[in-house]
């Protein structure tokens, strides 16, 4: 490792992988070491493309990237079918992994690939980038505000867009021996982990699929919902598709106050995020209105939320080689949840929209 920087390895040049390696690029704590692809000319594009250094190795192979002493962590955007086996040998090479999800086609490969971390002592991320804004620690703490929210009740979390016949045709998402679980895995994924995050990363008891879902002919989903129930009584819900206009919502309802906000995933704005918030919510005269009206809050952040997630990633990393650290186990437990939870969706549906108990 370098005096200062956490050096990155990409596997494969996904379109993500240009959002994170500017990401990478932005970071105050890492920088572009290698991009390796099947195709040492399409590597060599992406590289030229996207803005690496002159210093930064190009290869042919993605054994490349991984057997290079000088790549310290490795960002794997490849298809979800791939993730086990890249993920593991990344480990087993020692590279911290930073794993774009969904992380895997379900719990028993990703506790394969969390084993081979923790048995290598690397750290392991997932890159559910809204993690990371300033802006989710600030509602963290409205959440936790008994006199202001209270009790959490219900959430309820919306991630959809429409990307057109290209898209729905021929991207890897909607391809089964690629990405298997089609938008239950992309912005379900999303779904899930928000409701998750504000249950302060309380599993729910039974997770129940809702009727009405829409495969391609292929037979990968491409429209979803379920709703998910909690043995205190909380409920949530959510819907993902590839079908509907982008809407990006979570809503939060406490005993005292909710919590909304609209652009969750990806701020509307890269520098500045909203929500909204409302305690002792009441009609007003005649039912004219509400009061209070919702207050809006607005936070900014000097960099983006993907280059906080690089940061954030480099940071643990860099505690590991430096300091003898042990890796953070936050990670992998939220992300094995969400996993659980995206398990349970699938088996409810498959098992006709019976409720299914979620696992450990």
């Amino acid at each position: 490792m370098s005096e200062n920087l956490v050096r990155f390895g990409i596997l494969g040049c996904a379109n993500i992988a240009r959002k994170v390696s500017r990401a990478i690029r932005l970071s105050r704590n890492a920088t572009l070491r290698a991009i390796g692809s099947r195709s040492i000319d399409k590597a060599a594009r992406f590289a030229a493309e996207n803005g690496f250094p002159a210093s930064a190795k190009v290869y042919g192979s993605y054994e490349a990237v991984l057997e290079d002493a000088d790549v310290d962590a490795v960002y794997v955007p490849l298809p979800t079918s791939l993730h086990v086996r890249w993920a593991v040998a990344a480990a087993e090479r020692r590279k911290h992994l930073l794993l774009e999800k969904p992380v895997a086609l379900n719990a028993a490969e990703l506790d394969t690939i969390l084993a081979a971390c923790e048995a290598n002592g690397v750290q392991y991320m997932d890159a559910t980038m809204w993690m990371h804004h300033p802006r989710t620690a600030r509602m963290r703490q409205f959440l936790d505000d008994p006199r202001l929210f209270g009790p959490l009740k219900s959430v309820h979390s919306i991630f959809c867009y429409n990307p057109g016949h290209e898209f729905l045709n021929n991207d890897i998402r909607v391809k089964p021996d690629l990405d298997a679980l089609g938008a239950l895995g992309d912005t379900g994924w999303y779904c899930i982990r928000a409701i998750l995050w504000a249950n302060d990363y309380q599993l729910p008891e039974k997770v129940t699929a809702l009727r009405e879902v829409k495969y391609n002919e292929a037979g990968v989903i491409l429209s979803c919902a379920a709703s998910l129930s909690w043995a205190d009584g909380k409920i949530s819900t959510f819907y993902c598709s590839f079908l509907t206009n982008l809407t990006m919502d979570i809503t939060c309802a406490g005993t005292n106050g909710n919590l909304r906000l609209h652009d969750f995933v990806i701020p509307f704005q890269e520098n500045l995020a909203h929500f909204y918030t409302t305690s002792e919510s009441r009609f007003a005269e005649l039912s004219l209105g509400v009061v209070p009206v919702p207050n809006e809050h607005a936070v900014t952040t000097e960099l983006p939320q993907d280059a906080l997630m690089v940061s954030e990633f480099a940071r643990l990393a860099a505690d590991i080689e430096r300091n003898g650290a042990k890796p953070e186990k936050k990670w992998p437990t939220i992300s094995r949840k969400t996993q659980l939870v995206v398990d349970a969706v699938r088996v409810s549906i498959e098992r006709g929209f019976e409720p299914v108990e979620v696992g450990n």
